[in-house]
């Protein structure tokens, strides 16, 4: 017994580790956000709804079979077999079976069946779309970790000089060449930087916690891996925003889904015009019967056909079945003439739909070519700020230098230091900010040209 426990405690610890040392990549996030996510399930269901709707359609060329069955109790006088009034108590019962198939309707069973077929093609579409969403979303904030792990990485390296400068202040304090008053003043920066690197951290949790929720995975160890990006050539790749919009019409499923609602409204009053033409149906059946009188034997009164003699002759269940067995077929024509203009209505409303659905057209084509001119014009303001910001912390980098070696030196004084290097400090945010505000931006203009989102 002791020897199990240990082993499933070193199981244990060694899946516990796993865990903790699991770094996800962002591929991994986007695909455990897609495999995960309860609308997109409910998305996929419902497109199962849509695959049985193809079966109903179907089952519309087919003809129907229905079986029947009844057992009545009747008081008082009945029509016996022979045709003669019985007053007696009695009890009777019917078998029957009936078929049907529609032989014309206008179409209309064929094109029922080509707008469940549409509609299923729609409902994949919009299920894509709601997936590429998911899919940005799962970037955006897996772009937000890694920007925060770079905010902490820049904090953590302002806490080691203030610490070192701490340490420099108080040499020089004991060598008796600066006085006790600036040692607070460094103890104080080192402080606002310990309380900076908190919030640095603070928001990589609330990133990380905002991610694993995406993913509805647990939050208590999550992480993802660390990738260092590196801008080596900031530029756009793209000119204008006309070239990616007639690409991204092509592609894109939610204009895709938008064309083939319209298509399907062309269906759909192909399907009311159908009210205007006649039905045609064919259809038999098959039945028998049974009646018992009760107390009463079953038999009935047969002449002889040689002797002229009258006999009663055994008349049970299964000979009443037989001899009351009877079938039945026919042709049935149904033509409307008038039903008080519904056809007419009906017919109208559906061109009214088609109207609404080259509106939606309309309006999901200028929603996408607003978000890529929205996209470009982001785009470039983004390369812009990360240039600008490149260049400013080249420049506080430079100050900061000079003003280490004046502080160094005691000519300048901790408060005109401290100055300097938040100037740097702010440069460095600002300029990691602008990267990854860039990397966004970027990846966004090329998602809509088709163009997979790789963060390397």
């Amino acid at each position: 017994m002791r020897t199990k426990i240990v082993i499933l405690l070193v199981l244990f610890v060694g899946v516990s580790a796993m865990a903790q040392s699991k770094k996800w990549t962002l591929e991994e996030c986007v695909e455990q956000a897609l495999g995960n996510n309860i609308q997109l399930k409910k998305g996929a269901l419902a497109l199962e709804l849509q695959r049985a709707d193809i079966g109903t359609a179907k089952a519309n060329f087919l003809p129907t079979v229905n079986g029947s069955a009844s057992h009545s109790y009747n008081f008082g006088s009945y029509i016996g077999q022979s045709g003669n009034r019985i007053s007696a108590d009695s009890q009777q019962n019917s078998f029957r079976i009936n078929t049907s198939l529609t032989l014309y309707n206008g179409n209309r069973n064929k094109l029922t069946l080509q707008q469940v077929q549409r509609n299923l093609e729609v409902g994949a579409l919009d299920l894509a779309t709601q997936k590429d969403d998911i899919s940005l979303l799962a970037v955006n904030y897996f772009l937000n970790v890694l920007f925060n792990k770079e905010n902490i990485k820049v904090a953590k390296e302002q806490v080691v000089i203030s610490q070192q400068q701490r340490s420099k202040m108080s040499l020089l304090i004991e060598a008796g060449t600066r006085p006790k008053a600036d040692l607070f003043e460094t103890e104080a920066s080192l402080a606002n930087d310990e309380e900076k690197l908190v919030i640095a951290e603070n928001n990589l949790s609330l990133s990380l916690l905002s991610l694993a929720q995406l993913l509805q995975v647990s939050h208590l160890n999550f992480d993802t891996e660390d990738v260092d990006i590196q801008i080596s050539n900031a530029s756009l790749n793209q000119k204008d925003t006309e070239a990616i919009y007639q690409k991204s019409k092509s592609i894109r499923t939610e204009i895709q889904s938008a064309e083939l609602k319209v298509d399907n409204t062309d269906i759909d009053i192909a399907i009311a015009k159908t009210g205007f033409l006649p039905t045609v149906s064919v259809g038999g059946g098959i039945g028998t019967s049974y009646q018992h009188s009760l107390g009463v034997k079953d038999e009935r009164l047969v002449k002889d056909p040689v002797t002229g003699v009258f006999n009663y002759v055994p008349n049970g269940f299964g000979k009443q079945l037989e001899d009351n067995l009877g079938y039945n077929i026919g042709l049935n024509v149904n033509v409307p003439i008038f039903n008080g203009f519904r056809n007419k209505i009906n017919v109208s409303k559906a061109k009214i739909r088609k109207d609404i659905a080259l509106y939606n057209l309309e309006d999901e084509k200028i929603k996408l070519r607003e978000k890529i001119e929205r996209a470009f014009v982001d785009s470039k303001a983004a390369l812009k700020q990360y240039e600008v910001s490149l260049k400013s912390l080249k420049s506080q980098e430079e100050s900061f230098k000079n003003a280490q070696q004046s502080y160094s030196f005691g000519v300048m004084t901790s408060f005109d230091f401290d100055q300097v290097r938040n100037r740097m400090v702010v440069a460095k945010s600002n300029l990691i900010n602008a990267k990854y505000n860039y990397i966004f931006k970027t990846k966004l203009l090329d998602y809509y040209n088709g163009i997979p989102i790789v963060i390397n």
